[in-house]
């Protein structure tokens, strides 16, 4: 393949029209250039490169193997990486993330700002797209268009992972199987027929391209680790420098229940927020969502734009099944999209049998003059769901979405006002009681099981412990959810040491580790604010407590030594 400038075609740079300000170096306006970054914790790999970077191998290479260190070294002592230059010398005002950025890049910016520069894409294609739900013959069309779609796209300079479904229904058609079988090992054994069949099928029709393609396997237990996790950013990073498309699933084969994404639906949220995507595509069997089944509803209207994900389950029918061999459905796709754009991916559901609409779509949204609030053309009909404008920073979005659950933690309510609204460390004085096994390290979620604390004795505490406990109101029967966080004890060492403070630590167990269960930095609190004022916060103790947050409140009672 010529070069562009041989070719007679225009490179990115050159189609951008010539405008006063614009650095040809990155194609950003020096006027709006810090104002489009966002807040991420470190750069997006891929950005703001050259659009030949990565579709010729000799070249990638050459620049992996020399930056190849970098991969891997550049993290300091914390874990998280050293601050980078910007190519213009400014040092970046980005926070820090506990993994390593792009060898490559420094700045980046709102995807949707700047025409012409490289953008990272996930795409998600699922079982029904692969192969016919009752023939389980593999849709050879829809596997060509896919093909050709994501290597225009890595022409264009686009960096591209591909999430597949569909072993499970090839290896069916592989053992001249009708249906699935409902032993686990049975189904286990079928992926692993299928999955090989599978990869052979890409590689064919990516290799007539010139395409190279790799192979990523993934459980949620491989992701758990937070050294193994990062290895895996590593790879991905590796193979995207390398120019290869990753081709990604779930290894179904040793995947059990505790263990498994549930679906890959779940897993290309998991994969895009690792490789910092830009857009996360969810292929399916409809061009976008709609308020009722459209197969049985004529009167379903059209989602286009969402915002608000909880406020559309209310208004969105999404009890429709995935397909006879897949384990998807519109539900499940919310629920990717809800982790993607926390973790500022923007996603976008569309129908996969014409993937060619995804060019059109990344086309229409990266234009500057388009206007959002507008009917979408046909051309591009799609449901789009927006990217937190603040995402959660990477190594609590890992604590939140890639590691398993080990166990559960019961809080008091002091403790979650703790927590919550301070901020502060949980301490072994606010836990009740513990559910399930776990080792130190592992993430637990902390909850908390209303019953109304009675607050009459209060002669023994002094006003702002009081004004504390006045503000505590639980409200709701329901166990509600606080966080999820990486305990510093085992469910055994915890199980003796809760409601006690630390300095009886070294007495019970013979050694104090920590002083406090979670960390404040390890604990991602979920609970909405709404309910937090509502179950927690009575309206006249809003400024109390804004003022206890300006001044902490003194320890004098064990009651309250989780605050």
């Amino acid at each position: 393949m010529l070069p562009p400038s041989a070719s007679g075609m225009t490179t990115p740079e050159q189609r951008i029209s010539p405008v006063s300000g614009i650095n040809p170096a990155t194609g950003l306006s020096q006027e709006v250039g810090a104002s489009l970054q966002l807040d991420m914790g470190a750069p997006r790999p891929g950005h703001l490169r050259s659009p030949s970077s990565g579709n010729t191998p000799s070249q990638s290479t050459t620049s992996l193997r020399r930056n190849a260190s970098s991969i891997i070294t550049n993290v300091d002592k914390h874990g998280g990486p050293r601050r980078r230059r910007s190519k213009n010398g400014m040092r970046s005002k980005s926070r820090s993330l506990s993994r390593p950025a792009s060898p490559t890049s420094s700045v980046y910016s709102d995807v949707s700002s700047v025409n012409g520069k490289t953008l990272t894409i996930v795409l998600k294609l699922g079982t029904s797209s692969i192969c016919d739900p009752v023939t389980h013959m593999p849709m050879l069309a829809n596997l060509s268009l896919m093909v050709e779609t994501i290597t225009k796209l890595k022409e264009q300079g686009h960096r591209v992972v591909l999430v597949s479904s569909g072993a499970v229904g090839i290896g069916l058609r592989r053992m001249h199987m009708a249906e699935k079988p409902k032993e686990l090992a049975s189904i286990q054994a079928i992926a692993a027929v299928g999955q090989g069949r599978l990869m052979a099928l890409y590689d064919d029709l990516f290799g007539q391209l010139g395409q190279p393609v790799a192979q990523v396997l993934l459980t949620r237990n491989d992701l758990s680790h937070r050294t193994q996790y990062l290895n895996a950013c590593n790879t991905f990073e590796a193979l995207l420098e390398m120019g290869v498309v990753p081709i990604v699933n779930e290894n179904d084969t040793v995947s059990l229940g505790e263990i498994r994404f549930g679906d890959n639906d779940t897993l290309s949220a998991i994969t895009a927020g690792m490789v910092h995507a830009d857009y996360l595509f969810l292929l399916t069997d409809v061009d976008c969502l709609y308020t009722d089944n459209p197969r049985t509803n004529p009167n379903a209207k059209q989602v286009t734009n969402v915002t608000d994900i909880k406020a559309l389950r209310d208004a969105v029918d999404v009890s429709t099944a995935g397909s006879a061999v897949g384990t998807g459905g519109m539900a499940t796709k919310l629920i990717a999209a809800e982790l993607a754009t926390a973790a500022g991916v923007t996603t976008v559901i569309t129908r996969g049998s014409t993937p060619q609409k995804v060019i059109d779509i990344v086309e229409y949204f990266s234009n500057p003059d388009t206007q959002t609030d507008s009917p979408l053309p046909a051309s591009v009909l799609c449901t789009r769901f927006i990217a937190k404008t603040r995402p959660m920073i990477d190594r609590k979005w890992w604590i939140l979405h890639g590691m398993y659950c080990a166990g559960t933690i019961y809080v008091d309510a002091g403790a979650v006002v703790a927590l919550a609204k301070f901020k502060k460390s949980l301490f072994a004085a606010g836990i009740k009681r513990v559910e399930g096994s776990f080792s130190s390290n592992q993430s637990v979620r902390v909850v908390y099981e209303p019953e109304r604390e009675a607050h009459a004795d209060t002669a023994h505490l002094n006003s702002a412990e009081e004004r504390v406990l006045n503000a505590v109101t639980p409200m709701r029967s329901e166990v509600i959810e606080i966080g999820h966080g990486l305990v510093n004890y085992t469910s055994a060492e915890v199980k003796r040491i809760r409601g006690c403070h630390s300095s009886e630590f070294e007495a019970i167990l013979g050694y104090c580790d920590s002083d406090n269960v979670i960390h404040r930095g390890n604990m991602v609190v979920t609970i909405p604010d709404a309910i937090l004022d509502e179950v927690f916060v009575t309206m006249p103790s809003k400024s109390k407590i804004r003022a206890e947050q300006r001044a902490p409140v003194p320890v004098c009672s064990p009651n309250l030594s989780a605050i």
